[in-house]
C-alpha cells in the first residue's frame, strides 16, 4: 500500500484589526471649540483671551480650557504677553505662504497615509463630509462648509494613523481657516469644496498617487487664494 500523502496545512493570514479611537478628552474638546471661535474670527486676532469666558461659551470647566490655551501657546495660535495675559495671534500677511508651503508637504503625507490605511467605514466618511461641503458651498452655507471641512480633517487625521504628521499640521490648518474666514469674500467657496472632494475620492480609493493629487490641488487653490489677497 501507498503511503497516505500528508495535507499541507496552511495558515490563514492574520486578521488585520483596526486600532480602536480613543475616547477623546475634555481638553480635546475645548480645544476644538476654541480652534473653531479662532477660524471664524470670533475671537480676532490681537484680542484679550479670558479663560472663565471661554469655560462659559465652550460649557466646558476652565481646567480643559486652560490645557487647551496652553497647547495653543506652544503652537503660536495664543500669545502670552506681560501684563496682558493671552492673546490671539495676528494674521502676519508675510509669513502666510511660508505656512502654506509648510502645510503642503505635511497634507502631502497625510493623504498618502489615509489612502493606505483608511477602514473602508473611514473612507466612505471622508467622502460623505466633502460632499457635505460641496451642497453647503451651493447653497452659500459658510458654517456648515467649515463645519464639515473640520469633520472631513478629524477623520482624515484619524485615518492617516500618523500622529506626528498631524501634531505638526494642525498649526498650519488653524491659520489658513483663519486667513481664509478673514478673507472669504474674495475667495470662491465652491471652488474649495471640489478641491476638498477631489481629495476624499482619491483617499476612498485607496490610490496614494490620487490621494496625493487631491492634496496638491487643495494646497494650490489656498496658495492661489493668498496671493490675491497678498498682491493686494
Amino acid at each position: 500500500m501507498k503511503p497516505k500523502q500528508q495535507q499541507k496545512k496552511t495558515m490563514a493570514p492574520p486578521k488585520t484589526v483596526p486600532r480602536p479611537q480613543p475616547k477623546r478628552r475634555a481638553a480635546d474638546l475645548a480645544y476644538d471649540a476654541i480652534e473653531t471661535l479662532l477660524s471664524t474670527m470670533q475671537l480676532e486676532p490681537g484680542s484679550q483671551v479670558v479663560e472663565a469666558d471661554l469655560a462659559e461659551r465652550t460649557g466646558l470647566g476652565r481646567t480643559p480650557v486652560r490645557e487647551a490655551l496652553m497647547r495653543m501657546v506652544s503652537i503660536g495660535l495664543i500669545v502670552q504677553q506681560p501684563r496682558r495675559g493671552l492673546l490671539v495671534s495676528a494674521i502676519d500677511l508675510a509669513d502666510h505662504l511660508d505656512v502654506i508651503q509648510t502645510r503642503r508637504v505635511l497634507e502631502r503625507l497625510i493623504a498618502a497615509c489615509s489612502a493606505r490605511r483608511a477602514t473602508a467605514l473611514q473612507r466612505k466618511e471622508i467622502v460623505r463630509c466633502a460632499e457635505e461641503m460641496v451642497e453647503a458651498a451651493g447653497r452659500g452655507d459658510l458654517t456648515g462648509y467649515m463645519r464639515a471641512d473640520h469633520a472631513l480633517d478629524l477623520v482624515n487625521h484619524q485615518a492617516s494613523h500618523n500622529d506626528s504628521a498631524v501634531k505638526a499640521v494642525i498649526p498650519p490648518i488653524v491659520q489658513c481657516r483663519r486667513f481664509w474666514y478673514a478673507y472669504q469674500h474674495e475667495g470662491e467657496i465652491v471652488e474649495g469644496a471640489n478641491a476638498h472632494l477631489e481629495l476624499a475620492q482619491g483617499i476612498a480609493t485607496g490610490n496614494e498617487a490620487a490621494a496625493v493629487a487631491g492634496a496638491e490641488r487643495l494646497m494650490d487653490y489656498l496658495e492661489l487664494f493668498a496671493r490675491k489677497i497678498i498682491d493686494k
